[in-house]
């Protein structure tokens, strides 16, 4: 038997001073698209937006349904909408947040396994990381480099084309 140690690298800032402007732009975003989610069930509201390499940013919020399979998390809409309207524009980033006024939770919410599953791929069809921005209570920012570092052994795509010869 062999053991194999994992270990993730995330960076833990204490405020956004030491971001970029674009940087500081994107947060705006997420923050912006937060306070538009649709969460009448859960009240955990999630705002995200995606950066692509063209520098356009593109808002998404969790958007809940009473039939609660139904509903979609802010991470996706966002990926999905970005996609939609610039297809072959590659992702660069991507932040989070969520609404904390209502509750002393003082943990990183990251993103759900479905939407780590979507970011990884878009990793993929662009063969390139994307960085992680989740936003956390007072200022505080955790910087992923990588959906890999959230999500080892992540299934891809080219899983699949290995099986379709």
């Amino acid at each position: 038997m062999i053991t194999v140690t994992l270990e993730i690298n995330v960076a833990v800032h204490d405020d956004y001073t030491s971001f970029s402007a674009q940087e500081k732009t994107l947060f705006a975003a997420a923050k912006a698209a937060c306070d538009d989610a649709y969460a009448p069930y859960s009240n955990f509201h999630v705002g995200a937006a995606v950066l692509l390499e063209n520098d356009e940013i593109f808002k998404g919020n969790n958007q809940e349904n009473a039939a609660y399979p139904s509903g979609l998390c802010a991470e996706r809409v966002a990926l999905f909408y970005a996609s939609a309207v610039r297809p072959n524009i590659a992702i660069k980033a991507l932040a989070i947040t969520v609404d904390y006024s209502n509750t002393d939770f003082d943990e990183i919410v990251s993103p759900c396994g479905g939407c780590r599953q979507a970011i990884a791929e878009y990793e993929h069809k662009f063969k390139q990381n994307i960085t992680i921005y989740v936003l956390g209570r007072n200022d505080k920012v955790f910087v992923i480099k990588s959906m890999k570092d959230l999500l080892p052994f992540l299934f891809s795509g080219d899983i699949l084309k290995a099986f379709n010869k």
